[in-house]
């Protein structure tokens, strides 16, 4: 463990911008909606990242664009934007920043098929020169830093991130954040935190490690395998906001306690009426339902336990007023082999 974190000071900076907790949100489509990173930053995360947003679609005003890029009430906001053309890029990056953007992240990570299908996320990985040209144009393109989200490479003959972070680095870009998987292998096998280090050995960028970080254990092991100077927190927090922030403040040797069963459920309310507020009732229901789910798995983790019949009614329930009852039955029974 860094110094830094021994300290309890501010892990790194980027641009202006200083990173007071080594734990990080990660972008997860359809996941870190704006809700979701108000709560998360709320409970001490430190830097909360938007969905994945298209470039092109920003400039155009898509209206799902748009919401993805949001970021009122989150501080600092950062919108990860994605695209394979320098020209949309920028423009892109110059709409973000005139929206209240602090900091813009280039997508170089996403392993979906629709997104390398268009040679956009991972797919820059196998053309480094034109992965160039989008980060040359974006920096560019604002005043606000940027930085980078890659994977270690396309697949393990070519892990080529330490030359992507060193020429990242040359062309402006004020961090950059490594998935400890190659694209080839999408979410399968473990994240190899040990690889990242030539990364972070390789320049002198911040390097944020991301990938299967679900504990503080996670993140001190990843931390010391991988030289990083933060964790990224991604998947593990779905259902469980307050998970960053508390890895976060654990690594400065400041334990937060486990949120008490009444301020889960007041979160898991919040987040659920947010997201009707966000979206509409009618997108936000269905949007809903991912997260609804993962708050009961949380609850089921915990020693509570909802009937089945209630668990099935909460996710496909078309009426807030019946969510919201059952959300806040949600840590109101212990099961009986957990008493």
């Amino acid at each position: 463990m860094s110094a830094d974190y021994k300290r309890g000071g501010h892990a790194f900076a980027i641009g202006a911008v200083s990173i007071d907790v080594p734990a990080l949100l990660a972008p997860l489509s359809g996941v870190t909606d704006l809700v979701f990173r108000r709560i998360a930053r709320r409970f001490g995360a430190g830097l909360v990242v938007s969905e994945m947003v298209a470039s092109d679609e920003l400039v155009r005003g898509s209206a799902e664009a748009l919401v993805r890029a949001e970021g009122e009430g989150v501080d600092a906001h950062v919108v990860q934007l994605a695209g394979c053309d320098p020209h949309w890029m920028a423009e892109g990056a110059r709409v973000a920043e005139g929206s209240g953007a602090a900091i813009l992240d280039i997508n170089m990570g996403c392993p979906a098929k629709r997104v390398i299908g268009g040679y956009a996320g991972s797919a820059l990985m196998r053309d480094l020169d034109l992965a160039c040209r989008l980060i040359e144009a974006t920096v560019a393109a604002v005043r606000i830093p940027v930085t980078v989200k890659m994977r270690l490479g396309w697949d393990h003959e070519s892990a080529n991130a330490p030359e992507l972070a060193r020429r990242a680095r040359t062309l402006g870009v004020g961090a950059v954040t490594v998935h400890g998987r190659t694209r080839q292998q999408f979410y399968k096998g473990a994240a190899d935190w040990r690889a990242i280090a030539a990364t972070a050995s390789g320049t002198d960028l911040p390097v944020v490690a991301n990938g299967d970080v679900s504990s503080l254990e996670d993140a001190r092991r990843c931390l010391s395998l991988s030289g990083a100077r933060a964790v990224m927190v991604g998947r593990a927090a779905i259902g469980r906001p307050w998970l960053v922030g508390r890895i976060g403040a654990a690594l400065q040797g400041r334990p937060l306690p486990e949120p008490a069963p009444e301020v889960k459920t007041a979160v898991a309310v919040e987040h659920y009426e947010g997201l009707l507020a966000l979206y509409g009732r009618q997108v936000g229901v269905r949007h809903a339902r991912k997260h609804l789910a993962a708050y009961a798995d949380e609850a089921a983790s915990a020693g509570f336990s909802l009937d089945p019949a209630d668990r099935q009614a909460l996710v496909t329930s078309e009426s807030p007023l019946q969510v919201v009852g059952l959300l806040g039955r949600l840590y109101g029974q212990r099961r009986r082999e957990a008493a």
